[in-house]
């Protein structure tokens, strides 16, 4: 099976528990567990239609486009008078 088909395939058993726990709710009622079942089935709902997003991957529009960095070294002036990350300012020692 391919993803989409599994997708398809969670979505009507979705669907299906749904239409059980509105017959259940029906039966014995609206009390605290009825409710809990029904809003995790419902956050269930919510978590595939994410998984099918991003299961389709981007769209075009969202891709960013590549940045290009240069291999040529950088210009040693843009350190003067900048400190050694953990390390400190080079004319100052550690206490």
């Amino acid at each position: 099976m391919s993803v989409h088909d599994d997708l398809t395939s969670v979505h009507r058993a979705l669907d299906d528990l749904l239409r059980s726990v509105t017959r259940l709710e029906q039966q014995i009622g609206s009390g605290l567990e009825i409710r809990r079942v029904r809003t995790d089935a419902e956050h269930l709902r919510e978590s595939l239609g994410l998984l099918r997003e991003a299961a389709q991957g981007p769209s075009p529009a969202q891709r960013r486009p590549l940045v290009t960095i240069s291999d040529t070294p950088y210009d040693i002036s843009l350190w003067t008078d900048s400190d050694d990350e953990g390390l400190g300012a080079r004319d100052r020692h550690a206490p």
